[in-house]
């Protein structure tokens, strides 16, 4: 079985939708099991990216803010 691998996405200066779409096509190269780490500075991805994870099968497993940065990881889900 393959190592799960951690990746971080810079979705610093985009707004939405752009950080979801981004996270959405980082996730499909990733494997179940990998982990995003996911950077912005647009405030609504800390209820965007929960809800697009919920609908699409993947986990949150920490959210953090803090110098105008809102990070999000998340573990991908079976697809």
């Amino acid at each position: 079985m393959q190592e799960a691998i951690r990746e971080t996405l810079n979705a610093r200066r985009l707004l939405c939708p752009l950080p979801v779409i981004r996270t959405q096509d980082k996730v499909k190269q990733l494997n179940t099991g990998d982990q995003l780490e996911i950077i912005c500075t647009d405030p609504g991805v800390m209820h965007d990216i929960p809800a697009w994870c919920r609908i699409n099968g993947h986990k949150v497993l920490e959210t953090n803010s803090g110098n105008h940065e809102y990070i999000i990881i998340i573990e991908v889900g079976a697809k």
